[in-house]
């Protein structure tokens, strides 16, 4: 399972993340961000950092093709 901080960022609910095994972010300061938000909760959780810069627009095509990539070993 896989989620990212674009998915709970408005919101900041936990109830985001609970069911995730990974939790893929872009940048590292997102995983500062997170761990900061969640400390407890993000004990036994793994977060990935995928070294993407977050210059891109929400949905952006070529961020969307990007992530695909980047998260391909992840999914299958």
């Amino acid at each position: 399972n896989i989620t990212y901080k674009y998915a709970f960022s408005c919101s900041n609910k936990w109830d985001h993340l609970s069911w995730a095994n990974y939790i893929c972010v872009m940048e590292q300061k997102h995983k500062v961000w997170i761990k900061e938000k969640f400390p407890k909760e993000l004990l036994h959780k793994k977060i990935i950092v995928l070294d993407i810069p977050d210059d891109y627009q929400y949905m952006d095509e070529d961020l969307i093709e990007i992530l695909k990539q980047s998260m391909q070993s992840y999914i299958d």
